[in-house]
């Protein structure tokens, strides 16, 4: 393939990108660290700050003293000036947020999404909260640069389209994107729930934090959203991070994939409570699949856990190790620094996570005697998901990517 060139237009916006990264990222950066952080010249940095305080996207701070030297004034983003929507529809939860540059959420909605089988259904109750969030926040419409939704996968990125999830019956290549965005006038992108979760772990990172990370999504279904080279991994078609199909129990239940034990039917939250049935733990009196019940089953399993039953605790382990060795098959490709676990079950499980999975994850890695791996929770909550979605808008509109510098194919 032939190589690219850039013209001077596209470099112009990738050093603006550059420079509105690092005062994000740094929470406090003067012009001359910015020149220092970012390689430009004080004069090119000086033009960049100096369009960026004319548009109220950044101000002066005040001054800071490092010594000999006149103060420096520093500079911050100013969380008024842009804001994005996230929405997170999960087959359990729909989430609504509005997220500011800054990072701060300012409007949030969430209600269990709505069972019927007709996806126009649930997209008319998307619409519904996302105008109610907007009119809850009070913002101006001119400050919102665009919505993102984080859907549960295999999607159609390039065409907006939800192509056919497990967990979501009869949406079988549904246009949201378009139909959110003719709702409600915004520009809108549609990503995987689980890449979302990564983009917000990346986007609220500090500076100097790992480049190469794995965030475990643990919701209605399971996935991984993969940072490699402080990039986002989307892969051919935008459906990276699929490990449902991943065996970590030879001699566990059969998949619809026609392989036995693999994560989909051993950790999830349906199989897991299923489990808990036929083992007697769990009273067998749900009315339906319907991850609403299915949670509040997973939500008893756990406490009983925590009140010292040692069936639901044996059963919660298992789980554990389950997820601990579909962690290391990607650990061990990757050869991540540091793995997140987060989504719409870490306030339930996240203890028995945090606390089990790193000496089991430990065991089974290769370059353990190479590098640590780092293993947390989330400090996003269980929002991450819509937290996510909004800052795939925020991503796109203040990441400096080194494509943007290529001239467009003809």
């Amino acid at each position: 393939m032939a190589r690219r060139g850039a013209n001077q237009p596209s470099v112009g916006g990738y050093n603006e990108a550059v420079v509105l990264d690092q005062i994000r990222r740094a929470h406090g950066h003067s012009r001359v660290e910015l020149a220092d952080a970012t390689g430009l010249s004080a004069q090119t940095v000086s033009n960049i700050v100096q369009r960026l305080l004319d548009a109220g996207i950044v101000e002066e701070a005040g001054r800071t003293s490092s010594g000999r030297g006149k103060p420096r004034t520093t500079l911050r983003l100013v969380g008024s000036s842009r804001y994005a929507v996230g929405v997170h529809l999960d087959p359990g939860l729909i989430t609504v947020v509005v997220l500011s540059i800054d990072g701060e959420v300012v409007a949030r909605h969430a209600r269990a999404t709505p069972r019927a089988q007709d996806p126009a259904d649930t997209v008319a109750v998307l619409i519904e909260d996302i105008q109610a969030v907007l009119s809850e926040s009070g913002i101006d419409r001119s400050r919102i640069v665009g919505l993102g939704i984080a859907a549960p996968g295999p999607i159609d990125a390039d065409r907006g389209i939800v192509v056919d999830p497990p967990n979501l019956l009869g949406w079988d290549r549904v246009p949201l994107r378009d139909a959110i965005a003719e709702a409600t006038g915004l520009a809108v992108v549609l990503d995987k729930d689980v890449t979302a979760a990564a983009v917000a772990e990346k986007w609220v990172a500090a500076p100097g934090g790992a480049p190469n990370f794995a965030f475990l999504y643990l919701g209605t279904g399971l996935g991984v959203g993969l940072v490699v080279g402080d990039e986002v991994v989307r892969g051919g078609s935008g459906n990276a991070g699929e490990i449902g199909h991943i065996v970590v129990d030879p001699e566990g239940p059969s998949c619809a994939c026609g392989l036995r034990g693999c994560i989909a039917v051993t950790c999830a939250p349906l199989p897991l409570v299923e489990e808990a049935e036929r083992r007697g733990v769990l009273e067998a009196d749900r009315e339906s699949d319907d991850p609403t019940r299915v949670d509040a089953a997973l939500t008893r399993l756990v406490h009983m856990a925590e009140d010292g039953d040692e069936r639901a605790r044996d059963l919660l382990q298992r789980c554990t190790v389950h997820v601990a060795r579909a962690l290391a098959v990607v650990s061990n490709l990757l050869d991540v620094d540091r793995i997140v676990m987060g989504g719409p079950l870490w306030d339930r499980v996240g203890p028995t996570f945090t606390e089990a999975i790193p000496p089991l994850l430990d065991e089974m890695r290769v370059a353990r005697g190479v590098h640590p791996l780092s293993i947390a929770g989330t400090a996003l909550g269980s929002d991450v998901g819509a937290i996510g979605a909004a800052c795939l808008i925020l991503d796109e509109a203040l990441t400096p990517r080194p494509t943007s510098l290529l001239v467009p194919s003809a």
